[in-house]
């Protein structure tokens, strides 16, 4: 079924939405007729696309086809190294500058998150929500494009930690810790509170590849 093109929207935006809210996930081969047709757009854009997609390694080759990539072992450690760094600083920073709106928005966001707590995916869309917010309040455009590129590449686990029973309780736990550091203007214990939330998921997410 195709989909109409909002007019301020590309093909690469398209695609890479797409992958990032799990409707192609990791091994999933894209085909250029196919997703012209899902998004409504020529051949030429989506060709276009799937060339930066795959400069970026977003995807992957497999003999002839694109395939959306996956994560190795080495490759997810790498990225949680440059998450966990990003993301405490962009909590830094928001501590520092974020707007009272700011701050009032990320605590009605945790709030309206618990009734999710039972709903992986939905939980896992709100915690996506929750960093980005986190990221604008920092209110440094540069640190945002960084993360924005971390973010496209955690779309590539084929599975989110807060889906580990247990899990999306105690991430809204961290969430809230992080929202009073920030709340209170303190710095340190902001960068702390999302290192350690971060870590975390992490751990999470080690234990789900032994499991599997």
């Amino acid at each position: 079924m195709s989909q109409s093109k909002s007019p301020n929207r590309d093909a690469y935006s398209l695609i890479l939405e797409a992958i990032d809210v799990g409707v192609f996930k990791p091994g999933d081969r894209l085909v250029e007729s196919d997703l012209a047709e899902r998004f409504g757009v020529s051949r030429t854009p989506i060709r276009e696309a799937l060339q930066r997609l795959e400069t970026q390694s977003l995807l992957a080759r497999d003999g002839r086809s694109l395939i959306v990539s996956s994560l190795d072992h080495n490759q997810m450690a790498e990225l949680y190294v440059v998450r966990t760094e990003l993301e405490g600083l962009a909590a830094r920073l928001a501590a520092r500058h974020a707007t009272a709106e700011e701050v009032r928005v990320l605590g009605d966001m945790v709030r309206d998150d618990q009734k999710l707590v039972n709903n992986p995916s939905a939980l896992s869309r709100a915690n996506r929500r929750f960093h980005k917010q986190i990221h604008l309040a920092s209110h440094n455009r540069y640190l945002v494009q960084q993360l924005d590129l971390v973010h496209r590449s955690m779309a590539l686990m084929a599975t989110t930690s807060i889906a580990v029973e247990g899990r999306g309780e105690d991430t809204l736990i961290e969430h809230q810790a992080i929202v009073d550091a920030i709340a209170t203007r303190d710095e340190d214990g902001a960068y702390a509170a999302l290192r350690e939330h971060i870590s975390k998921a992490f751990v999470t997410r080690l234990k789900q590849d032994v499991d599997t």
